[in-house]
């Protein structure tokens, strides 16, 4: 049996012969070193190769994985939001046909072009109705937008502040769209207003107005270029 005194004495003669291991290495035989600087050269290149490997291929597995991740954040929000309109599509699609109704209703507002002279008289009529006196009604130029005509009509009346009023009442109560526009004030003869304002109405594009603005819109073809002879 081996007695404690005698294994101290075989540890302390090994911690003893630790550094004659180290000394006197033939750098061009490794193979003829003891064991112990073998194994710490085996260790030591085992550990800079685990580094130079873990910042040459493990960092970039690590960049990509962050980047899966947030990729993942991301996706999992679109996920919730198209859920989210998933969910309420009965509700969205509720609204989507008020809101064409509400469109449609707009449209029947709007007059075709053979009931624009019937609308320029109700405007007339409106200002007759209240006693004021058209000092002018000159419609302008038409305007052609991209799905509506604007028509602008210079006003002049003059009457009590009440009629204009009742006048300007009913020309926004018209089952056609009208707006006053630039509206001015002034004082006229023996008491009386005078206002002038742009009346402007809106009606649909006939179909051969679309088909202008649809040519007006479109670019124009670019030539060929000419062929070499």
């Amino acid at each position: 049996m081996v007695t404690a005194h005698k294994l101290k004495t075989q540890v302390r003669d090994w911690l003893f012969s630790i550094p004659d291991q180290f000394s006197h290495l033939d750098t061009r035989d490794p193979s003829s070193w003891p064991y112990l600087p073998r194994y710490c050269v085996f260790v030591g290149l085992t550990i800079a190769c685990v580094v130079a490997l873990w910042f040459l291929w493990l960092s970039a597995t690590l960049d990509e994985l962050t980047a899966a991740q947030e990729q993942e954040v991301k996706l999992r929000d679109d996920y919730r939001a198209k859920l989210a309109k998933a969910v309420s599509l009965d509700v969205l699609k509720k609204q989507r046909e008020q809101v064409q109704q509400y469109v449609t209703q707009l449209e029947k507002q709007l007059p075709s072009k053979a009931e624009m002279d019937a609308l320029l008289a109700d405007i007339n009529q409106a200002g007759l109705g209240h006693s004021l006196q058209f000092e002018l009604f000159r419609p302008g130029p038409i305007v052609l937008k991209d799905y509506y005509a604007e028509q602008p009509i210079a006003l002049r009346v003059t009457g009590r502040y009440h009629d204009i009023g009742y006048f300007a009442s009913d020309i926004a109560n018209l089952s056609r769209i009208v707006t006053l526009n630039n509206m001015s004030i002034t004082p006229a003869r023996e008491g009386a207003l005078a206002m002038d304002a742009t009346a402007k109405t809106f009606r649909y594009l006939d179909k051969d107005e679309r088909v202008a603005q649809v040519k007006a819109v479109a670019p124009a073809p670019t030539a060929a270029p000419a062929k070499k002879p």
